[in-house]
């Protein structure tokens, strides 16, 4: 089934601003919330949906590439636009679109759950590559920041020996209930900011917050055949799970550098060449360049300026397959600035012989005329 455009789930238009994105995605979170539509399924993947849209149009990162590419520019991996695999996974990412609107029931028993084990979430990473990389393929080291669970207190934020316990303020659900008028309106709790317990004692090491900061140095290989957008997934390299959860993955995106002679269209590449006149016109075999080499080139006898050559199986690597595609230059013409005597001659016997009009010897022609 195909995907639905991220523009129409939300209801805005493609030059649609940040405010009115958010807006109007939580104006479908509300509406389509599990808390207000229990064991409804339906209700349920329209909340996932909308969810998905506004992951990938709120980043204006990923904005850009969805506007390029469409949904292909996030094939080969959960995140950037994948969708949500449950509910859950959308509140560790949108928290704040719902803490103010939603104070009890499923919501507060899923801020009592942060303290249990929960996978880390998954990283992005962009590096830029060469053309001669995309024809070659490449190990490449890269380097990045993230956070775990602290060592020392097992990413509970208490020193070793002491414990966690319930916040007495909002007594573990992580918010507290203001009643104006006829009206309640639940707010996250300021003394545990949400969390629904509270830390006597913080470890030293992490201050209390059971996170840590970590430089991540790891070795990719890069295939050949990869062009922008293409994302490579390496699993277990994203943030650290939380309380003992399993790592998120690490998703590498791919900028390949623009090329000073060749335009890239798929796994074929396009670029010019110069050819001398006589060439163009008895035929010849030239070298050309290729992006990593030289190689032999045949130039058909009569090609005009402007024709189009083909050097076959010297473009680029398919990603899926072992076909390479071409290169294909455009002919352009090149006169010499000037002629030797014996060559003029020469040049002037051919005219002559197809009865074409051309300058005296000595005179300047169109151009000295002008002058």
């Amino acid at each position: 089934m195909a995907q639905r455009d991220y523009y129409e789930i939300l209801g805005v238009p493609k030059d649609a601003e940040q405010d009115v994105i958010k807006k109007a995605y939580r104006k479908l979170a509300m509406q389509f919330h599990p808390d207000k539509n229990p064991g409804n399924k339906e209700a349920e993947e329209q909340f996932k949906e909308a969810a998905g849209a506004y992951e990938v149009l709120s980043d204006p990162q990923k904005r850009a590439q969805y506007d390029r590419f469409g949904h292909a520019a996030f094939s080969g991996g959960r995140g950037g636009g994948q969708g949500f695999q449950d509910v859950e996974d959308i509140f560790s990412h949108f928290g704040d679109i719902f803490g103010d609107f939603f104070g009890g029931g499923q919501q507060q028993q899923r801020r009592r759950n942060r303290n249990e084990p929960r996978r880390g979430s998954d990283l992005r990473y962009v590096t830029e590559v060469t053309l001669k990389d995309v024809i070659t393929g490449l190990e490449k080291e890269i380097e990045f920041e993230t956070d775990k669970n602290c060592d020392d207190c097992k990413g509970s934020g208490a020193e070793k020996g002491s414990q966690v316990v319930t916040c007495t303020m909002c007594g573990g659900s992580g918010q507290v209930v203001r009643s104006q008028g006829f009206f309640a309106m639940a707010s996250t709790c300021p003394t545990c900011h949400g969390q629904g317990t509270q830390i006597k004692n913080p470890c030293k090491s992490c201050k209390g917050k059971g996170r840590v900061a970590e430089h991540r140095k790891i070795r990719l290989n890069i295939p050949a055949g990869v062009d922008t957008g293409t994302r490579l997934r390496v699993a277990t390299e994203g943030e650290g799970g939380y309380m003992g959860g399993p790592p998120g993955d690490l998703f590498v995106e791919i900028r390949v550098k623009p090329h000073p002679h060749f335009e890239r269209r798929g796994d074929d590449l396009f670029g010019e060449l110069s050819v001398p006149y006589i060439q163009m016109l008895l035929g010849a075999e030239i070298d050309v360049p290729t992006v990593t080499d030289e190689v032999e080139m045949d130039i058909p006898k009569g090609t005009q300026p402007g024709d189009t050559v083909k050097l076959a199986n010297e473009g680029l690597p398919s990603l899926r397959g072992n076909r390479r595609g071409d290169i294909y230059f455009r002919v352009n013409v090149q006169f010499p600035e000037k002629l030797h005597k014996d060559e003029e001659k020469l040049l002037r016997d051919i005219a002559k012989a197809r009865g074409l009009k051309v300058s005296p010897e000595g005179g300047s022609g169109f151009f000295g005329k002008k002058k």
